[in-house]
C-alpha cells in the first residue's frame, strides 16, 4: 500500500504580494478552478492501492487545508506542525502516523507546490519505483532538465549509459523510456548538490545530471531507521513529539517544546545526501515548481514578444515581461524583463533576474513590521469554497 505524503507548509514568500502567509500560494488558485495543493491530490487518482493521505501543514492554516480536502471528497490525517523546521522533522511524523494504518507501507511524499502537466508519465515513474522501494531503497524522482536553471538542486546518477538516449527537451514522449535502449530505469545516486550557479547549471546538463524534484518514494520504517542513523536528533525529537500528540476534531497536534527542539533540515540533506540507499528515476513529465514568480513564467503561454500575462494587462513596445493584475489594470510600455504583480493592497515590480531575491524583500517588509507581508490582500486569487 502507498501513503501519499503531502506537504503542505510554509508561506510561500517568494510568491508575495498574491502569497502571503495567511494564505500562502499551496492554497490559491493560480491556474484554474482548483489550489496547487488540490491538484497534488487529484494527481493520487492515477495512482493503484492508495491509502488514507497524511497531509502537514502549520496551525494557521488548518481549516483552509480541511476545506480543500473536503472539496475535492477526500479525508485525510492532517497533522499540525508547531513550527516551521524544513522538511526532515515533516516527514518523520507523517512516517510514524502512516504506520498507523498498516504493516510497513510506502510512503509517497509529495510537496504540494509543484504542477504536473502529463499524468501518466508521473504515474508510470510512482509505478517504476515500487519495486526498488519495496525492496528498502529511497526512491528520489529525478527531472530532466529542459534548461540550465540556478532555482534547483541538481542529481547525479551513478550510471552515465542512461543518458545517452536520444532524448531532447522537445521529445514529444510524455515519459523517460528506457527500454528504447535497454538501458535500466532506476540508477543509484553518486550525489546530491545545492542550487548552482549558471556556469555551473549548464556544465550540470552537459554530464546528464537530473533537477532534484523532492518527491521521494520509501518504506516508512527504512526512512525512519535512516533519520535515526543518520540525523538521531532530529529522529529522536519527532519520535517524543508524536509520542505525545493529541486528537483535536480532525487535526493531529504535537507539543511544541519536542518538536521545537529538533534540528531544521530538509529530507535531502538530513537523509537522503548521506544515506547508501538512494536511487533515482528519472522522468520527465511537464513538472513545474512554482517557488518563485519564474516557475509560473516558465509555464505560461508566452505572446509574440515573450511576455506572459494575467488579468487585466496592456502591453506596448515590452519583451519578456510577466505581468500579472487581480484587479486593476496594468499598463506596460518599452519595458524588458520585468515581472509586475498587482493585488489589491501591494505591488511587486521586480527584474527577472531577481525574482529569487523576493523571500528577502518580504523579510524586510516583516522587520518593518508592514502588515502587507502577512495579510491576505483583497484581490488574491483563493480557491472557490467548493471546488469539487
Amino acid at each position: 500500500m502507498i501513503v501519499p505524503v503531502v506537504l503542505a507548509g510554509g508561506s510561500g514568500t517568494r510568491l508575495w504580494p498574491l502569497s502571503r502567509e495567511q494564505c500562502p500560494k499551496q492554497l490559491l488558485s493560480l491556474e484554474g478552478r482548483d489550489t496547487m495543493f488540490q491538484e497534488t491530490l487529484r494527481r493520487l487518482e492515477g495512482l493503484d492501492d492508495t491509502g488514507r493521505p497524511v497531509v502537514v501543514c502549520t496551525e494557521p492554516h488548518r481549516f483552509m487545508v480541511a476545506e480543500q480536502l473536503r472539496a475535492v471528497g477526500l479525508a485525510a490525517e492532517i497533522i499540525l506542525e508547531p513550527a516551521d523546521l524544513d522538511t526532515a522533522p515533516a516527514v518523520a511524523v507523517a512516517a510514524l502516523q502512516a504506520l498507523e494504518q498498516g504493516a510497513d507501507p510506502l510512503l509517497l511524499v509529495l510537496p504540494s507546490d509543484h504542477q504536473i502537466n502529463q499524468l501518466a508519465a508521473f504515474v508510470a515513474a510512482v509505478n517504476t519505483g515500487l519495486a526498488p522501494a519495496e525492496d528498502g531503497c529511497l526512491v528520489t524522482f529525478g527531472i530532466m532538465p529542459e534548461q540550465p536553471e540556478t532555482g534547483y538542486g541538481y542529481i547525479q546518477p551513478a550510471e552515465e549509459s542512461w543518458r545517452r538516449l536520444s532524448y531532447q527537451p522537445s521529445d514529444p514522449s510524455p515519459f523517460f523510456d528506457p527500454s528504447a535502449t535497454g538501458a535500466a530505469d532506476c540508477f543509484p545516486v553518486l550525489r546530491f548538490v545545492e542550487k548552482p550557479d549558471a556556469a555551473t547549471a549548464r556544465k550540470y546538463l552537459e554530464e546528464g545530471y537530473l533537477w532534484n524534484s523532492g518527491i521521494f518514494l520509501f518504506r516508512a520504517s527504512v526512512l525512519l531507521a535512516e533519520l535515526a542513523a543518520h540525523a538521531p536528533e532530529i529522529s529522536a525529537r519527532m519520535s517524543e513529539a508524536y509520542q505525545g500528540r493529541q486528537r483535536d476534531q480532525d487535526f493531529i497536534r504535537l507539543p511544541a517544546d519536542s518538536f521545537a527542539a529538533s534540528p531544521a533540515l530538509s529530507i535531502d540533506r538530513a537523509v537522503l545526501e548521506r544515506t547508501s540507499k538512494a536511487v533515482v528515476v528519472p522522468l520527465f513529465c511537464g513538472w513545474r515548481d512554482v517557488g518563485s514568480w519564474s516557475g509560473l513564467w516558465d509555464g505560461g503561454a508566452a505572446d509574440a514578444n515573450g511576455n506572459v500575462q494575467q488579468g487585466r494587462v496592456v502591453s506596448r513596445d515590452s519583451r519578456n515581461c510577466y505581468a500579472r493584475s487581480t484587479g486593476r489594470l496594468l499598463a506596460l510600455l518599452g519595458v524588458d524583463d520585468l515581472v509586475v504583480v498587482e493585488t489589491a493592497d501591494a505591488v511587486l515590480v521586480a527584474h527577472r533576474e531577481r525574482v529569487q531575491e523576493v523571500r528577502e524583500l518580504v523579510r524586510e517588509l516583516k522587520e518593518r513590521g508592514l502588515k502587507e507581508a502577512f495579510q491576505s490582500g483583497a484581490g488574491a486569487e483563493k480557491a472557490p469554497r467548493d471546488a469539487g
